[in-house]
Parts: C-alpha cells; sequence; structure tokens
C-alpha cells in the first residue's frame, strides 16, 4: 500500500451533447472521484454558438466553499465559443474564487458544440468529417491552418520515394 492517499487516484470526466429545443444544444459535463460528483449543464444557441445558460451541481465536494464558485459560470453567458474561449473561462472562474475543476470541465466540453454545428447536415461520416476538419481549421495541431501544404508536402515526400 502507498503512503501517499492520491498514491490510487482515479477521476472520471464525462460529456455528452444532444440537440434541444429551437436549435440549442445541450453540453453535459461531468466528473467524478474520491472527492467530487460534480454535474454541470451548458445550454448553447446551435445558430450563433453563444453561450445561453451555465449551470452546475456539486453533488460532492472536497470543501463547502466550492459551491460559492457555481455563480461565476453566469459569467459565460453571452460568450461566443470559438477564438480565446479559453482566456473567457480563465476570466470568468480564475483565481481564489473560481474553480480549477470547473474551469476543466468547461475547456473539454465547450468547443463540442463548433463539431455539433459543423456536423449538422450531413449524412455520411467522411463528408461531415471533412467539414469539421475545414471549419475547426487552425484551431489545434489535428486541425493545422495550412492543411493544404502538408498535403503537398506528403505528396512530395512520396513522389521522391
Amino acid at each position: 500500500m502507498s503512503d501517499n492517499l492520491m498514491g490510487n487516484f482515479r477521476r472520471d470526466i464525462s460529456f455528452q451533447l444532444c440537440d434541444g429545443e429551437n436549435g440549442r444544444i445541450l453540453l453535459t459535463g461531468s466528473m467524478r472521484d474520491v472527492y467530487h460528483d460534480i454535474l454541470m449543464e451548458v445550454v448553447v444557441n446551435g445558430a450563433s454558438l453563444v453561450i445561453e445558460s451555465a449551470q452546475v451541481e456539486f453533488r460532492k465536494c472536497p470543501e463547502n466553499e466550492c459551491h460559492q464558485a457555481a455563480q461565476r459560470l453566469e459569467r459565460l453567458a453571452g460568450v461566443t465559443i470559438g477564438r480565446g474561449l479559453n482566456k473567457k473561462i480563465l476570466d470568468a472562474l480564475g483565481g481564489g474564487e473560481g474553480c480549477g475543476n470547473l474551469r476543466l470541465l468547461l475547456t473539454g466540453l465547450l468547443p463540442l458544440a463548433m463539431n455539433v454545428k459543423a456536423a449538422e447536415g450531413f449524412d455520411n461520416v467522411e463528408d461531415m468529417m471533412g467539414n469539421i476538419r475545414k471549419k475547426l481549421r487552425g484551431s489545434c495541431a489535428g486541425y493545422p491552418e495550412a492543411a493544404d501544404s502538408r498535403v503537398t508536402e506528403i505528396n512530395k515526400e512520396t513522389s521522391t520515394a
């Protein structure tokens, strides 16, 4: 047995996306470990990707003060999901009155709304993924800004081999 109480620790994080009413997207995130059981729900306008509301339920948390961070979620209402989102999450939930676990959930959950929007209207996975690649270009290493130049470089390498 470990001398460290955190030596055998497990944290489970889960995200779920659902179509909501009137073109909205319902994003749900949960985090569970020995100290936490947190459920977060965010409603996003599907057309504009503007956050309409966000709420959290601390079913279990290590300190009574953790509940106070829930009020800070109101600061995200009206924020558009896109470039600069991580800074807006940090501004809303950083510092001594914020919550690192809520930031963790939000940074994983909110960008999924962009995937939902980019996937809209497709009936096959290949076309859908092509559109997601196009719409999310420049947002991460998987969707590089210079995707066309990367394909050109790959073609040069295979033609000279």
